[in-house]
């Protein structure tokens, strides 16, 4: 279960995130993101329009996938109080999937970068982490010739993971 709320849910979070940046869906990886979330995404937008560049149907599917996942382990747990945990276990959930797509999104991003490929999935990661990484790249500018950015990036991800890991368990014990 954990495996397709993720899997489902990244791609609903890439499409938030795609079309945010306004990168055009028509290579392999908007095909992929397509497939796999309009199930969820096209009758969520019937109910739920889009506010300014941010696709609230994206941005729910996610929490809602996570949220029933949390309620069926909660139901099988054998847990009656509580229910409030669950909502809260959902949120910190999305923000875990987030965390662990950008990572991949930014480690696949430096791998490719390295070979020097030139591929339409080079173009559509150039096009999601360049925003990332700018912020960093005016703060650690290239040593030697060598961009440590995605480096710095990906070590602020995993210090607000732990963050994130720490804080749940606090936030849980005051519910």
């Amino acid at each position: 279960m954990e495996v397709a709320t993720g899997l489902v849910g990244s791609a609903c979070l890439l499409r938030l995130y795609m079309q945010y940046q306004r990168i055009p869906f028509r290579n392999p990886v908007g095909n992929l993101v397509f497939a796999l979330t309009d199930w969820l995404i096209l009758p969520l937008r019937r109910v739920l329009p889009a506010v300014g560049r941010w696709d609230v149907a994206s941005l729910l599917a996610p929490f809602l996938l996570k949220l029933l996942q949390f309620l069926l382990l909660w139901l099988l747990a054998g847990r009656e109080a509580g229910w409030l945990a669950v909502p809260v276990l959902a949120l910190f959930g999305v923000v875990s999937m987030t965390i662990s797509g950008l990572t991949g999104m930014l480690l696949i991003y430096s791998v490719l970068s390295w070979m020097q490929t030139r591929s339409p999935l080079s173009d559509v990661l150039e096009r999601l982490c360049a925003p990332l990484l700018l912020p960093v790249r005016r703060i650690v500018p290239p040593i030697g010739g060598l961009d440590l950015s995605a480096l710095v990036l990906l070590v602020l991800l995993q210090v607000v993971a732990i963050v994130i890991g720490y804080a749940l368990p606090a936030v849980l014990a005051q519910l």
